[in-house]
């Protein structure tokens, strides 16, 4: 019986996927070898090419990680899959595609969690808008962000960066045109987007970025190589490449999560990016500042809500609020502001650290790009734990698919489909055009407010976002 699959021809060997109502699949295509062994801490390497036809209708193996934990395990779904190969990339794609609009999807997670593989990054609703869509997988936690001596910097950084540029390259077989490639991201995902953007060999030929609740900063190699130094003197081994490389992927990742185990209730540590002079010359703040490409990028009304509890808000009072505010380096003025917004006790420390985090830093591009930056804020209150517009929720509705296990964990199972609707054809807009469908943030700082009932606005809240200057 003859092989009805559709096949695709790469410069690196044929891939086999498959085809369901009118959307063809490409899953687990390795960009990269895999980092182990000799290749372990070190930068990407393409893929070796391969003889006959490569099976591409599975996804590619995870990277070493631990499951979500405690309440967040509710939360989030964690998927392991076994294997070496973990530098792959997806392609769904219409299967009449031709010179049509590319947008590469990169996970969040902290920089030590997920995969394309998650259930909610199925990229289905794209392509079915005419969009050649592309989910990556990179090193995460201690093999893609640990700060050694003799490692290159930023190493899940430079996999996303190969995944890219393999999009660049590859792309067209797919029907996608590398001209139109927009990269979208959340959480770690948009900080990684917005650091990619500021790579000359990404940024020179990006379309568009879509920076969805991204860390906009880079640590000092001092301050970033904290969380290295602190899985160094668990297990007992220098701060060196052999002595990391004599552990076992799956042993460091243990030891990370037995550091978390012992860590504040408020994030203030973790995996990060590392100023670098080959990899993160500068902040990626900083950097988007010159970028050339629209840029899209929101935060989330509530986004303190995922990492603070309303147990957890309970429980913190004033002198807890305090240490905590001092020890996230919060400035007196913007836990004022909070408080003056309506924000009260551990709710005001949320809010101000969401700020400083997140929606401050967008505020400061979108504010030395007001003509090439449209700024969104998704507001819609999410029943599930006290969510309400909390960190993460927003990706079901950018996805445009509201009603998926993954959506429901977040956001319940009554959620508006109207709006998911709404948010995910601005996002295609954006991905064909540059324009989602609203002013620039522009003087008067022109934010789309997501919610039950949409509205573009200026920017709410100001007076908090600004005591971050």
């Amino acid at each position: 019986m003859p092989d009805l699959s559709p096949h695709v021809t790469l410069t690196t060997g044929t891939v086999a996927g498959a085809e369901t109502d009118g959307i063809r699949r490409f899953l687990g295509i390795p960009y990269a070898e895999p980092p182990f062994g000799a290749r372990r801490f070190a930068e990407p390497v393409p893929v070796l090419p391969w003889e006959g036809v490569r099976d591409a209708t599975s996804f590619g193996p995870t990277a070493p990680q631990s499951p979500y934990q405690g309440e967040a395990a509710k939360l989030f779904g964690s998927v392991e899959i076994p294997g070496d190969d973990i530098l792959t990339v997806n392609v769904l794609a219409p299967a009449d595609a031709e010179s049509a609009p590319v947008v590469v999807w990169v996970h969040g997670g902290a920089f030590e969690r997920g995969t394309s593989a998650l259930e909610g990054y199925d990229g289905t609703t794209f392509a079915r808008d005419g969009i050649v869509f592309v989910s990556l997988n990179y090193r995460l936690g201690a093999e893609g962000f640990s700060v050694l001596d003799g490692v290159p910097r930023n190493l899940g950084l430079l996999d996303v960066a190969a995944a890219v540029e393999w999009v660049y390259r590859e792309i067209t077989a797919f029907g996608g045109d590398p001209e139109m490639v927009t990269l979208m991201g959340e959480s770690a995902g948009g900080a990684l987007v917005a650091a990619a953007v500021s790579l000359p060999r990404i940024g020179e030929r990006v379309h568009g970025a879509i920076i969805q609740s991204g860390p906009l900063d880079a640590s000092s190699p001092e301050r970033a190589g904290r969380v290295t130094r602190a899985i160094a003197k668990h297990l007992g081994i220098p701060v060196t490449r052999d002595s990391f490389a004599a552990v076992s992927p799956q042993r460091l990742v243990d030891a990370r999560l037995e550091i978390a185990r012992k860590s504040s209730p408020v994030p203030t540590g973790g995996f990060a990016l590392s100023l670098d002079p080959d990899s993160v010359p500068r902040p990626p703040e900083e950097a988007l500042t010159d970028a050339a490409a629209p840029v899209l990028i929101g935060t989330n009304t509530d986004e303190y809500r995922l990492w603070l509890s309303p147990t957890a808000i309970a429980e913190l009072g004033p002198v807890k609020v305090a240490g905590l505010a001092l020890l996230a380096r919060i400035p007196v003025g913007a836990m004022r502001s909070a408080r003056a917004a309506g924000f009260r006790g551990a709710e005001a420390l949320g809010q101000a650290l969401s700020d400083k985090i997140l929606r401050a830093p967008a505020t400061r591009v979108a504010n030395s790009r007001p003509d090439r930056t449209f700024v969104y804020e998704f507001a819609w209150r999410s029943p599930v734990r006290g969510l309400l517009a909390a960190h993460a929720v927003e990706i079901a509705f950018a996805f445009g698919r509201v009603n998926g296990p993954d959506a429901e964990s977040l956001s319940g199972t009554g959620a508006p489909q109207t709006l998911a609707d709404e948010m995910h054809s601005a996002w295609v807009s954006f991905i064909r055009t540059g324009d989602p469908g609203w002013a620039p943030f522009g003087g008067s700082r022109t934010t789309r407010v997501f919610d039950e009932v949409s509205e573009t606005t200026p920017q709410r809240r100001p007076e908090v976002v600004d005591a971050f200057r």
